[in-house]
């Protein structure tokens, strides 16, 4: 891929290494942009973890999660995904840490987090991209893709498992 790259801007002629130096700072004003909110994301979810707040909920709702069949220990993920990446990632590794890749536990956090989608993020991305203000029914339609990613990722999990 690179040295595609250089032989098509080479043929092009385009100051490659101009180019370069000039995505570089892009992508550093980029980072530089979205550093607060990621630390700040990655602090509240600390915050939350370490205050027991997910805890407290994952045992309120334990009856409830035990009577659909989903591992309770994986909620405090499926809560945070649609919200966050960053911080349903810090979640994600918390699982890991705590119950192993190689659990149940763990195997079906990683489907979760991987068939369900930052909701909130991507619509405030696209749809301010592209100057509309108006969802309609995108929220409704995109955490229901969200619920099913995780319902499915809980039971393809435990039919894989068996």
């Amino acid at each position: 891929m690179i040295v595609f790259t250089v032989i098509f801007g080479a043929f092009k002629k385009v100051d490659l290494f101009g180019a370069f130096t000039e995505g570089a700072k892009d992508g550093i004003n980029a980072l530089i942009s979205v550093a607060p909110s990621l630390i700040g994301l990655i602090v509240g979810v600390s915050m939350l973890e370490a205050s027991g707040f997910f805890e407290i909920l994952t045992q309120f709702l334990q009856p409830l999660c035990n009577f659909i069949g989903i591992p309770a220990e994986v909620l405090p993920l499926g809560l945070m995904r649609p919200v966050t990446g960053s911080g349903s990632f810090a979640i994600l590794n918390s699982i890991m840490q705590k119950y192993g890749a190689d659990s149940i536990i763990g195997k079906t956090a990683s489907v979760m987090a991987g068939s369900t989608e930052t909701t909130f993020y991507a619509i405030t991305v696209y749809f301010g991209a592209a100057g509309l203000k108006n969802t309609r029914c995108t929220i409704p339609s995109a955490l229901l893709a969200d619920i099913l990613g995780m319902f499915f990722a809980v039971y393809s999990v435990r039919l894989l498992s068996l």
